[in-house]
């Protein structure tokens, strides 16, 4: 019965040995301080998988940065609605998702300069009968939940023809199922979903225009100073502009 006990404990270590390794991404650990980065990976060519690793526009421009700071890099991927939350208790140290500086997110989290930009545009089935912005009135409209085009489309067509989901691929998915008359997305994420999937269309009038910043707990001034000390130098370098030309080409 010991030597059962014994055996038992020894495969409990190893398998928690590999667990905490899978954890890290399978990166041996070099002493040096990690930047760890909250993202919904549903956010192409922002943040997607390819495979099983999370890749993107922010998942190099975090990438980048990490490595002017002389620390380790992970990415977590979790719900859009939680990321702020997660900045902000320490969860992860950065926020990156394509992600707009609002005021309701401002009461919570710092952010830094704008290291992209972005525009919400409205994607409608072939054929729609809305061919216009004024035309979503009294439509049933999907959204990202927690997203610009969340408070944007709740703002302008009021709650009641918002329907929220976890992701832009399930609202999508709602479009063409008819159980949503439009979605309102970001414009890359957009053609991305359009390319994939017939018999989808984006209206040509653009929604909003908005800029893309990095989150950061109010009370880590230091990093934030950091990161902006380091955007500016991946700006001025043209390194930025090599990532988005790579997903997004002229």
């Amino acid at each position: 019965m010991k030597k059962f006990v014994k055996i038992l404990a020894v495969v409990m270590i190893v398998a928690l040995s590999a667990t905490l390794l899978f954890a890290c991404g399978g990166q041996e650990d070099t002493g040096r301080e990690k930047l760890i980065m909250g993202t919904n990976a549903a956010f192409p060519p922002y943040e997607y998988y390819e495979g099983d690793k999370i890749v993107g526009i922010d998942a190099e421009v975090g990438a980048l940065i990490a490595e002017k700071l002389d620390m380790d890099f992970e990415i977590l991927d979790m719900d859009f609605n939680g990321i702020i939350s997660a900045v902000q208790n320490g969860v992860v140290d950065i926020g990156m998702a394509g992600m707009t500086v609002r005021e309701d997110r401002l009461e919570h989290v710092n952010f830094s300069t704008t290291y992209a930009k972005g525009v919400q545009v409205v994607i409608v089935k072939e054929g729609s009968d809305i061919k216009t912005l004024d035309d979503l009135a009294g439509k049933l409209i999907g959204v990202q939940e927690a997203t610009t085009g969340d408070a944007y489309a709740s703002e302008d067509y009021g709650e009641e023809n918002v329907k929220r989901y976890t992701n832009g691929a399930a609202a999508v998915a709602a479009l063409q199922s008819d159980i949503v008359n439009a979605v309102i997305i970001d414009n890359e994420p957009a053609k991305a979903f359009v390319a994939a999937n017939e018999g989808l269309t984006i209206l040509e009038t653009a929604y909003a225009d908005e800029d893309y910043a990095i989150a950061v707990a109010k009370e880590n001034t230091e990093l934030l100073e950091k990161i902006n000390t380091a955007l500016a130098e991946l700006t001025a370098d043209g390194s930025i502009d090599a990532i988005v030309n790579k997903y997004i080409p002229a």
